[in-house]
């Protein structure tokens, strides 16, 4: 792995002075009521019963998710077997 070097004291300088001219030219500015009030919509908290009742959904489509792939299992474990047998009986 090649080494990091060290900041030199010329890139702190340049640092220095791309910091400051970032600030003189990113102004900072005022939002307007209509963007605050959708974001704050947006990022609300759920109330407890919402939550339990996420966790309720979650907790069924993993026991779906895993019956299918408990089935898909079956299928392909089935289909193996019927293929050995099939192929052993071709040979005889």
């Amino acid at each position: 792995m090649a080494r990091r070097k060290s900041p030199t004291e010329s890139d702190e300088v340049l640092l220095k002075k791309l910091e400051t001219r970032l600030a003189g030219t990113l102004k900072p500015i005022q939002p307007s009521s209509e963007f605050v009030r959708s974001l704050r919509e947006r990022i609300r908290i759920p109330a407890h019963e919402e939550i339990v009742s996420r966790f309720r959904e979650w907790r069924r489509l993993f026991f779906v998710f895993g019956g299918v792939m408990s089935g898909l299992l079956l299928v392909i474990t089935l289909a193996r077997a019927l293929f050995h047998l099939a192929g052993r009986k071709d040979g005889m």
